[in-house]
């Protein structure tokens, strides 16, 4: 296999084959964006290299941005299209591995639906998460007490199902203990720590476990003060810091999320958490207000 640099100065996807932490949904991610910068360095368009394969311009891009799985057919004949062909041997293998299943996909649709499926994918694989909440507190940071009352308050569910999400979730919470773990910074809208989820115990325990993970240095915590007034929906930025990935932009809704990942999209909704961040309580302010919460839920 031969290292041949990436046209845009990216490492060469041989380190890939022995650098642990990527998920499949993150390879699959790599694969694409380096096949579509050896089409770019080649001047080929999408066009014309979906009339090569014989395929719809949207299966390239899908391709591209990592969206749909490569076949090792689709892959050999691409690269021999792009001059690309000493590169066969890795895309082939780390196409296989991006096919082998998380841990997380063991659950099943009935737990984690396909939507979701793919955040979970993107987080393990993330570096850097930012997220805005306005109704819960975020899943890396619940325990399983509260955690229990949210899949208890959601869609109709068995005992068994509800064990199971409350399982998937609290095995999430691994990530933040890797020795590289991403950066979670977290906002949470007001609202959050005054709706008793669970009960005034269950929400005392959460807001003290808030406080312990907020000491931790890959963890920020900061709530809005009253009174400040933010959008209504919760927002996760993902950052990947690796071969160029973009940044994507995750975007809940009761049956399904959106997932942006074009600059200009991902761009309006960092400046807007970077708002988000100064309108909020410092992190040490935080610690302080949640240490009062907390005392009043005694």
């Amino acid at each position: 296999m031969s290292a041949v640099p990436d046209p845009l100065g990216h490492p060469p996807l041989e380190r890939y084959l022995t650098l642990p932490g990527f998920t499949p949904t993150v390879l699959t991610m790599i694969l694409g964006y380096r096949l579509r910068a050896l089409r770019e360095a080649a001047e080929i368009s999408a066009k014309d290299a979906s009339e090569v394969l014989d395929c719809s311009e949207a299966k390239i891009s899908r391709l591209e941005r990592g969206e749909s799985p490569l076949r090792e057919g689709d892959i050999e004949v691409m690269l021999r299209m792009y001059g690309a062909q000493h590169e066969l041997e890795t895309v082939c293998e780390l196409a296989r591995r991006s096919k082998e299943a998380g841990w997380w996909e063991r659950y099943g649709s009935a737990i984690i639906p396909k939507w979701f499926d793919k955040f979970v994918g993107l987080q393990e694989g993330s570096k850097v998460i930012r997220t805005f909440e306005v109704q819960l507190v975020p899943g890396l940071l619940q325990t399983a007490e509260y955690a229990y009352a949210v899949a208890q308050g959601g869609f109709p569910a068995t005992a068994e199902e509800i064990r199971a999400k409350v399982e998937l979730r609290l095995r999430r919470q691994d990530l933040l203990e890797r020795p590289d773990a991403p950066h979670l910074w977290a906002v949470l809208d007001w609202p959050v720590l005054q709706r008793p989820v669970g009960g005034r115990e269950v929400m005392r325990g959460q807001i003290q476990h808030l406080i312990t993970m907020s000491r931790r240095p890959n963890i920020k915590i900061q709530v809005l003060p009253p009174g400040c007034v933010a959008i209504g929906s919760p927002v996760t930025l993902l950052r990947f810091e690796e071969y160029g990935l973009p940044d994507v932009v995750y975007l809940e809704h009761p049956t399904g999320a959106n997932y942006l990942d074009k600059p200009e999209e991902t761009g309006r909704y960092r400046l807007m958490l970077d708002d988000l961040a100064v309108m909020a309580l410092s992190p040490a302010q935080t610690r302080k207000e949640l240490r009062r919460i907390a005392r009043e839920l005694e």
